[in-house]
Protein backbone atom coordinates (compact mmCIF):
# COMPACT_ATOMS: atom_id res chain seq x y z
CA UNK A 1 0.00 0.00 0.00
CA UNK A 2 0.99 3.85 -0.82
CA UNK A 3 3.08 4.43 2.54
CA UNK A 4 1.58 8.17 1.84
CA UNK A 5 -2.20 6.58 2.54
CA UNK A 6 -0.93 4.57 5.58
CA UNK A 7 0.56 7.58 7.29
CA UNK A 8 -2.79 9.20 6.79
CA UNK A 9 -4.84 6.38 8.26
CA UNK A 10 -1.99 6.62 11.57
CA UNK A 11 -2.58 10.31 12.37
CA UNK A 12 -6.22 10.08 11.67
CA UNK A 13 -6.15 7.18 14.07
CA UNK A 14 -4.09 9.06 16.52
CA UNK A 15 -6.47 12.00 16.27
CA UNK A 16 -9.41 10.26 16.69
CA UNK A 17 -11.30 8.11 19.44
CA UNK A 18 -10.18 6.16 21.13
CA UNK A 19 -6.57 7.87 21.70
CA UNK A 20 -7.18 11.65 21.22
CA UNK A 21 -3.51 11.68 21.38
CA UNK A 22 -3.35 14.52 18.65
CA UNK A 23 -4.98 17.61 18.87
CA UNK A 24 -2.22 20.07 16.97
CA UNK A 25 -2.78 20.74 13.99
CA UNK A 26 0.71 21.56 13.42
CA UNK A 27 2.37 18.52 14.58
CA UNK A 28 -0.61 16.61 12.51
CA UNK A 29 0.86 17.64 9.10
CA UNK A 30 4.31 17.46 9.86
CA UNK A 31 3.36 13.80 10.78
CA UNK A 32 2.00 13.27 7.90
CA UNK A 33 4.47 14.24 5.58
CA UNK A 34 7.33 12.69 7.04
CA UNK A 35 8.06 9.24 5.63
CA UNK A 36 8.51 7.48 8.56
CA UNK A 37 9.44 4.14 6.60
CA UNK A 38 13.03 6.00 5.83
CA UNK A 39 13.50 5.64 9.66
CA UNK A 40 12.20 2.24 10.63
CA UNK A 41 13.41 -0.82 7.98
CA UNK A 42 10.28 -2.46 8.17
CA UNK A 43 7.61 -1.09 5.99
CA UNK A 44 4.62 -3.00 7.14
CA UNK A 45 5.21 -2.16 10.81
CA UNK A 46 6.51 1.41 10.31
CA UNK A 47 2.81 3.09 10.85
CA UNK A 48 1.58 0.92 13.11
CA UNK A 49 1.65 2.97 16.46
CA UNK A 50 4.23 0.95 18.15
CA UNK A 51 7.83 1.32 19.16
CA UNK A 52 11.09 -0.18 17.43
CA UNK A 53 14.47 -1.49 18.44
CA UNK A 54 16.91 -0.35 15.84
CA UNK A 55 21.23 0.26 16.64
CA UNK A 56 20.27 -0.95 20.71
CA UNK A 57 17.54 2.63 20.68
CA UNK A 58 14.20 2.82 20.89
CA UNK A 59 12.45 4.69 18.02
CA UNK A 60 9.26 5.65 19.90
CA UNK A 61 5.99 4.85 18.97
CA UNK A 62 3.98 8.00 16.64
CA UNK A 63 1.70 8.65 19.70
CA UNK A 64 4.70 8.84 22.29
CA UNK A 65 6.52 11.40 19.43
CA UNK A 66 3.35 13.31 19.17
CA UNK A 67 2.50 13.89 22.89
CA UNK A 68 6.56 15.05 23.25
CA UNK A 69 6.39 17.37 20.23
CA UNK A 70 2.68 19.23 21.60
CA UNK A 71 4.24 19.02 25.18
CA UNK A 72 7.19 20.93 23.62
CA UNK A 73 4.46 23.68 22.01
CA UNK A 74 6.41 24.79 18.90
CA UNK A 75 4.65 28.05 17.17
CA UNK A 76 7.05 27.27 14.11
CA UNK A 77 9.79 29.79 14.03
CA UNK A 78 12.07 28.40 17.21
CA UNK A 79 15.27 27.26 17.13
CA UNK A 80 15.09 23.33 19.06
CA UNK A 81 17.96 21.10 20.46
CA UNK A 82 17.40 17.56 20.25
CA UNK A 83 19.12 15.72 23.06
CA UNK A 84 19.00 12.18 21.55
CA UNK A 85 18.39 12.25 18.60
CA UNK A 86 18.26 8.14 18.12
CA UNK A 87 17.55 7.56 14.16
CA UNK A 88 16.58 11.05 13.70
CA UNK A 89 12.68 10.54 13.30
CA UNK A 90 11.35 13.11 16.08
CA UNK A 91 14.20 15.30 14.93
CA UNK A 92 12.56 15.25 11.22
CA UNK A 93 9.31 15.87 12.17
CA UNK A 94 10.38 18.83 14.46
CA UNK A 95 12.16 20.00 11.25
CA UNK A 96 9.12 19.72 9.20
CA UNK A 97 7.01 22.48 11.54
CA UNK A 98 10.20 25.00 11.93
CA UNK A 99 12.12 24.46 9.03
CA UNK A 100 15.24 21.74 9.33
CA UNK A 101 17.87 24.56 9.39
CA UNK A 102 16.37 25.87 13.28
CA UNK A 103 16.87 22.15 14.91
CA UNK A 104 19.90 20.95 16.22
CA UNK A 105 20.48 17.01 17.77
CA UNK A 106 22.79 15.75 19.21
CA UNK A 107 23.72 11.77 20.34
CA UNK A 108 26.27 9.84 22.49
CA UNK A 109 26.35 7.18 20.04
CA UNK A 110 28.27 7.40 17.18
CA UNK A 111 26.25 4.20 14.88
CA UNK A 112 23.57 6.38 15.68
CA UNK A 113 24.80 9.87 14.56
CA UNK A 114 25.38 8.18 11.16
CA UNK A 115 21.99 6.36 10.60
CA UNK A 116 20.08 9.51 11.55
CA UNK A 117 22.70 11.80 9.33
CA UNK A 118 21.48 9.08 6.87
CA UNK A 119 18.14 8.96 7.65
CA UNK A 120 17.36 12.68 7.48
CA UNK A 121 19.05 13.41 4.58
CA UNK A 122 17.08 10.52 2.43
CA UNK A 123 13.75 12.05 4.07
CA UNK A 124 14.67 15.46 2.37
CA UNK A 125 15.77 16.76 5.97
CA UNK A 126 19.89 17.02 5.52
CA UNK A 127 19.82 20.61 6.98
CA UNK A 128 19.15 19.60 10.40
CA UNK A 129 22.66 19.47 12.08
CA UNK A 130 23.18 16.06 13.88
CA UNK A 131 26.56 15.68 16.44
CA UNK A 132 27.95 13.07 18.33
CA UNK A 133 28.59 14.52 21.65
CA UNK A 134 27.33 13.83 25.61
CA UNK A 135 23.89 15.08 25.45
CA UNK A 136 24.37 16.07 29.21
CA UNK A 137 26.34 18.82 27.83
CA UNK A 138 24.09 20.12 24.91
CA UNK A 139 25.28 21.78 22.22
CA UNK A 140 26.49 25.36 23.65
CA UNK A 141 28.20 26.48 20.34
CA UNK A 142 24.45 26.64 18.74
CA UNK A 143 22.63 27.75 21.87
CA UNK A 144 20.51 29.30 23.33
CA UNK A 145 17.73 27.67 22.21
CA UNK A 146 13.84 28.05 22.19
CA UNK A 147 13.21 24.43 22.64
CA UNK A 148 14.89 21.68 23.81
CA UNK A 149 13.80 17.79 24.21
CA UNK A 150 15.63 15.31 25.68
CA UNK A 151 14.16 12.34 24.90
CA UNK A 152 15.65 10.33 27.90
CA UNK A 153 14.66 10.46 31.34
CA UNK A 154 16.30 12.04 34.16
CA UNK A 155 15.43 13.08 37.64
CA UNK A 156 16.75 16.49 37.17
CA UNK A 157 17.08 18.42 33.49
CA UNK A 158 21.11 18.66 33.27
CA UNK A 159 22.38 21.92 34.37
CA UNK A 160 23.73 23.17 31.21
CA UNK A 161 20.50 22.71 29.10
CA UNK A 162 18.47 24.85 31.46
CA UNK A 163 21.49 27.26 30.95
CA UNK A 164 20.80 27.15 26.95
CA UNK A 165 17.51 27.95 27.29
CA UNK A 166 16.38 31.50 26.56
CA UNK A 167 14.61 33.12 28.69
CA UNK A 168 10.96 32.51 27.51
CA UNK A 169 12.38 29.11 26.25
CA UNK A 170 10.92 25.87 27.15
CA UNK A 171 12.76 21.93 27.85
CA UNK A 172 10.73 19.50 27.40
CA UNK A 173 12.05 15.70 29.21
CA UNK A 174 10.74 12.94 31.03
CA UNK A 175 11.18 13.25 34.93
CA UNK A 176 11.49 10.11 37.16
CA UNK A 177 13.04 6.37 37.64
CA UNK A 178 10.86 3.47 36.89
CA UNK A 179 8.13 5.68 37.74
CA UNK A 180 8.52 8.47 34.86
CA UNK A 181 5.82 11.26 33.68
CA UNK A 182 6.50 13.89 31.10
CA UNK A 183 7.36 17.36 31.83
CA UNK A 184 8.48 21.09 30.47
CA UNK A 185 9.96 23.58 32.46
CA UNK A 186 10.61 27.05 31.55
CA UNK A 187 13.87 29.09 31.77
CA UNK A 188 12.87 30.36 35.06
CA UNK A 189 11.64 27.15 36.80
CA UNK A 190 8.02 26.99 36.18
CA UNK A 191 6.96 23.06 35.58
CA UNK A 192 3.76 21.58 33.56
CA UNK A 193 3.35 18.13 34.02
CA UNK A 194 1.60 15.62 31.36
CA UNK A 195 1.00 12.13 31.12
CA UNK A 196 3.11 8.78 32.38
CA UNK A 197 5.93 7.78 29.75
CA UNK A 198 8.55 5.44 29.77
CA UNK A 199 11.96 6.15 28.65
CA UNK A 200 15.84 4.78 29.13
CA UNK A 201 17.76 6.74 31.22
CA UNK A 202 20.18 9.81 30.13
CA UNK A 203 23.29 8.32 29.03
CA UNK A 204 27.28 9.74 29.83
CA UNK A 205 30.39 9.03 27.95
CA UNK A 206 31.02 5.44 28.51
CA UNK A 207 27.41 3.82 29.01
CA UNK A 208 26.67 4.05 25.33
CA UNK A 209 25.82 0.41 23.33
CA UNK A 210 29.04 -1.41 23.82
CA UNK A 211 31.16 0.82 26.20
CA UNK A 212 33.09 -1.27 28.96
CA UNK A 213 32.75 1.05 31.68
CA UNK A 214 29.06 2.51 32.67
CA UNK A 215 28.78 5.29 35.31
CA UNK A 216 25.41 6.42 35.58
CA UNK A 217 26.85 8.98 38.45
CA UNK A 218 29.57 10.66 36.17
CA UNK A 219 27.10 13.96 35.18
CA UNK A 220 25.76 14.59 38.92
CA UNK A 221 29.21 14.53 40.29
CA UNK A 222 30.86 17.07 37.54
CA UNK A 223 27.30 19.27 38.57
CA UNK A 224 27.78 18.89 42.12
CA UNK A 225 31.50 19.32 41.98
CA UNK A 226 30.80 22.68 40.12
CA UNK A 227 28.15 23.72 42.61
CA UNK A 228 30.17 23.41 45.40
CA UNK A 229 32.96 25.06 44.30
CA UNK A 230 30.61 27.91 43.23
CA UNK A 231 28.96 28.13 46.78
CA UNK A 232 32.32 28.72 48.45
CA UNK A 233 32.33 32.01 50.41
CA UNK A 234 34.29 33.94 53.21
CA UNK A 235 36.53 31.70 55.66
CA UNK A 236 36.63 28.29 52.77
CA UNK A 237 37.83 30.29 49.95
CA UNK A 238 40.57 32.27 53.07
CA UNK A 239 41.13 28.70 54.56
CA UNK A 240 42.13 27.35 51.10
CA UNK A 241 44.66 30.69 49.91
CA UNK A 242 45.87 30.01 53.47
CA UNK A 243 46.74 26.17 52.71
CA UNK A 244 48.33 27.36 49.34
CA UNK A 245 50.39 29.61 50.90
CA UNK A 246 51.54 27.37 53.30
CA UNK A 247 52.32 24.88 50.77
CA UNK A 248 54.13 27.26 48.28
CA UNK A 249 57.82 27.95 48.80
CA UNK A 250 58.99 30.88 50.85
CA UNK A 251 59.58 34.02 48.49
CA UNK A 252 62.92 35.68 49.13
CA UNK A 253 63.08 39.27 49.66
Amino acid sequence: MDPAVLRDDLIDGLASPPKNVLTDDAVAVAMRDVPRHVFVDDERTAYADRAHEILGTRVLAPSTVARLLQALSLDGDEEVLIVGVGVGYTAAVVADVVGETRVHAVDISRPLVIEARENLAEAGYDGVLVDCRDGAEGFPEYAPFDRILLEAAAVEPPRALREQLRDDGRLVFPRGTHRQRLEAITADGETESFAAVSFDPLLVEGEQSGAVERNRMAREDREHAQRRAESRRGWEHEWIEWDDAIDSPSRSD
